[in-house]
């Protein structure tokens, strides 16, 4: 059999047989044929996890024939939505019917099964992330039978538990998700320092709709984005053609990859590479449809990390990380991600309780990331660090028990569900247990 690999290579695996399966009854019937025949059944969609979440142990499934919308509910804007579908082509559905994806983050190729079941989020604090906005779905679990639940409607009490999966009770085959009528999203771009951004932080995140920023390692120096909410049928100025491959295309990828080639190479010339890397990206503004401005193309491939945190934590583990990179002089070429949300009542989402800071390191996929990285984990640890389940991290059950309050009663779910563990691997047992 072929190979299968994760976006950034990170992940690779050889499964026996690999099934692409259509419809609802089909997935059943491969369900029920595994759990007989003792094999392990695991989903993959894009492919887009850090993590070997995904990871196949025996057969894996692609969703990809699974695409598109089933149906939309126009009073109440819920749209159910075939489990393979991408976010990117999802949009533009979703836009032919006059609606548009609450929130989103800044890489749309995940599948919406994908996203939702790996906590994924964008960046507001009056807006959850993916897993919030599901309020129904219909999955096949370990036993073979097809489970449907829905807010207000067969299973209602399973909303909050099965908003946020990691794929552990079943494979999900669709997704009901809470949509908002389309709006358009003024954007405003521009170059600072962290502590001007600290500095007035509370102000920003209550009066900006959404609102991140991207910290330069071995400076001070960030880049803000505040994004503004209009009408859908509000005027838009889109960033002209030529801006937009200049440093979309060239100074964010094409030019990026370059420098981060030569920081492998030439560590030493790390700081200074960042210090001019933070100089060269110039102030702007634009407005679009906001799945256009939400999302941004990623040619460059990286290993990623990420910490869903208490807000008011924030600073602290800026701070840490700030000092160690100054102190240990590590060569870390890729800017740092901060973002914020709202939080939710989804068991297993990052923000479950809890309004939250979430804090994403990179590293170049050809970089040695792991002191980077297990630096990270252990100081976070420290904060209630929740790891988002589809980005690297080394936490495990003992530890994930302490800061998921519902932890035990999902895991409970995972053996009622999934009595003969059909949907395990190495890397579920490590996060909830074998």
């Amino acid at each position: 059999m072929a190979e299968w690999s994760n976006w950034a290579g990170n992940v690779t695996a050889t499964p026996s047989r690999v099934v692409s399966s259509s419809d609802t009854a089909a997935m059943a019937e491969l369900v029920r044929e595994s759990t007989a025949a003792g094999r392990k059944v695991r989903p993959v969609g894009a492919g887009h996890s850090f993590t070997p979440i995904a990871q196949p142990v025996d057969t894996q499934v692609r969703l990809d024939a699974m695409s598109g919308i089933v149906s939309v509910d126009e009073a109440t804007n819920r749209v159910r939505v075939k489990a393979g579908t991408h976010l990117c082509e999802l949009v533009n559905l979703l836009a032919d019917r006059g609606l548009a994806l609450a929130n989103m983050g800044d890489i749309d190729r995940q599948t919406i099964s994908g996203a939702v079941s790996t906590s994924t989020h964008g960046t507001g604090l009056a807006w959850t992330g993916f897993g919030g906005t599901v309020v129904g779905g219909e999955m096949v679990t370990g036993t073979g039978d097809v489970l449907r639940w829905s807010e207000g409607g067969e299973n209602s009490d399973l909303v909050p538990a099965l908003g946020v999966t990691l794929g552990a009770l079943g494979v999900i085959t669709e997704v009901e998700l809470q949509c908002v009528p389309a709006f358009t999203l003024s954007a405003v771009e521009r170059p600072s320092t962290m502590a001007e951004e600290l500095a007035v932080l509370p102000a920003t995140l209550a009066e900006t709709d959404h609102y991140e920023f991207y910290w330069f390692p071995h400076t001070d120096k960030v880049m803000t984005k505040r994004n503004t909410r209009g009408a859908g049928d509000a005027p838009t100025k889109p960033l002209a053609q030529w801006r937009h491959k200049l440093d979309d295309e060239f100074l964010s990828n094409t030019l990026f990859d370059a420098i981060c080639r030569l920081s492998v190479a030439r560590p030493n010339l790390t700081r200074r590479i960042n210090n001019v890397s933070a100089r060269a990206l110039s102030a702007r503004e634009f407005s679009d449809v906001s799945h256009s401005v939400y999302a941004s193309p990623r040619t460059v491939r990286f290993r990623e990390s990420e910490m869903a945190v208490p807000v008011e934590a924030a600073e602290s583990i800026l701070r840490d990380l700030q000092a160690w990179v100054e102190r240990t002089n590590e060569p870390v070429a890729f800017p740092v991600e901060v973002r914020w949300t709202a939080g939710d009542d989804r068991w297993m989402s990052t923000a479950y309780g809890r309004e939250s800071c979430y804090i994403a390191i990179h590293h170049y996929v050809k970089a040695d990331h792991r002191t980077y990285f297990k630096y990270f984990w252990d100081m976070a640890r420290a904060h209630e660090a929740r790891p988002h389940w589809g980005k690297m991290h080394d936490y495990d059950a003992e530890y994930l028990r302490t800061v998921y309050p519902e932890f035990d009663d999902f895991v409970a779910l995972r053996e009622r569900f999934d009595p003969q563990r059909v949907f395990t691997n190495a890397h579920l047992d490590q996060v909830l247990g074998a």
